[in-house]
């Protein structure tokens, strides 16, 4: 018998948010993967908030929220809080119960800024690596590195003269020269007008650079400076000094092939392979008996994997186009979003995590 389209609503549940979400949904991966690393962070969340007074948003709550922000691809605060005002994944994610009154944007923005800042994000992204470690799923002697322009907030008509000598909007550019040097953005003045290589459009961005282990294809360090033409060999060499010990392999694409970037990581100990660059007539800083070797032939072939994380971040991720301006927001921002890179990848890394039953 054909059932009525009754229009009037239950007002009252007895199921909980959590027999909502399906016990093999992969957000439960995840939401085992992040309150592990909040329980690690506890003693530096407590630190930002004073022994009294009125009681804030729970921390880890704006962290879990921050998160979904970005696996989502949900590109504002406001679409966010919309979501956790229906959405019972979001809801049990980040703890909130069927009733719980969700945040004002604006609250949540305020109490995350208050909250969130490199020191955070840079400590969640090592316990990421930590997490790893601890499960035996990175390498410690082969790594690959590569770095990726972030297209900044501002636009090319906050482009301006430092000395105020353009009275005009900004807008007529075309025949005039514009360098760092003379110019900065009116809108974040850390940004830097850049390009990717020739040929391609200048335009104002930070770079990141990611060093990546080449067991898994997790990320274990992150560079983030201002755009300029060596920061990518520069952010390499401090990532090498802070990660690889002497004997490790570190390959690069064809960029890095300088005759100094190779004598620097000679120098360090540490084993450069890099793809040779020898178009136009140029002359390889990688030797020929190097080249032949079947660990260099097995790391160029691991390196494409680092492109994977510059392209999840800008897709999935929230780095296309950086909703934060100032050197000190973005590298949090950034070490955000590849720290949640890495936690997609442990996910799916075999059946190595063993979740208590719930």
């Amino acid at each position: 018998m054909r059932g009525a389209d009754i229009q009037q609503l239950g007002m009252f549940s007895y199921v909980s948010v959590d027999e909502r979400v399906p016990a093999d949904h992969p957000i439960r991966k995840l939401r085992v993967l992040v309150d592990t690393i909040l329980k690690e962070l506890d003693e530096v969340l407590s630190t930002r908030y004073a022994a009294g007074g009125r009681t804030s948003i729970p921390p880890e709550r704006l962290l879990r929220a921050s998160l979904l922000q970005v696996v989502y691809s949900v590109r504002s605060e406001r679409l966010l809080m919309e979501q956790l005002n229906y959405n019972l994944l979001f809801r049990w994610f980040v703890g909130l119960n069927i009733d719980d009154t969700v945040w004002d944007h604006s609250t949540f923005s305020f109490n995350r800024d208050r909250l969130f800042d490199a020191e955070i994000a840079q400590r969640f992204f090592a316990n990421t690596v930590l997490l790893a470690r601890l499960n035996d799923l990175v390498s410690d002697e082969h790594f690959s590195v590569d770095g990726s322009l972030l297209d900044a907030w501002a636009s090319h008509r906050s482009f301006r003269p430092k000395d105020g000598s353009d009275d005009g909007d900004g807008s007529d550019f075309r025949g005039k020269k514009r360098g760092n040097d003379t110019h900065a953005s009116t809108t974040d003045p850390d940004a830097r007008l850049a390009r990717k290589g020739h040929g391609q459009q200048a335009r104002l961005a930070y770079l990141a650079n990611a060093l990546m282990e080449n067991r898994n294809g997790l990320l274990v360090g992150v560079d983030v400076r201002h755009a300029t033409g060596t920061g990518e060999r520069e952010g390499a060499l401090a990532l090498a000094d802070a990660h690889l010990q002497p004997g490790a392999t570190l390959g690069a694409d064809k960029g890095y092939d300088v005759k100094d970037f190779v004598e620097q990581l000679t120098m360090r100990g540490i084993k450069a392979h890099i793809a040779r660059n020898t178009s136009h007539g140029r002359r390889s800083a990688i030797d020929a008996r190097t080249a032949r070797g079947k660990g260099y032939a097995m790391s160029l072939k691991v390196r494409k994997r680092i492109e994977q994380c510059f392209g999840w971040t800008k897709t999935i991720g929230d780095l296309r186009k950086l909703p934060l301006v100032g050197l000190a927001k973005v590298d949090a921002w950034a070490h955000w979003n590849f720290a949640v890179y890495n936690l997609i990848r442990l996910g799916g890394i075999g059946e190595w995590w063993n979740p208590s039953p719930t």
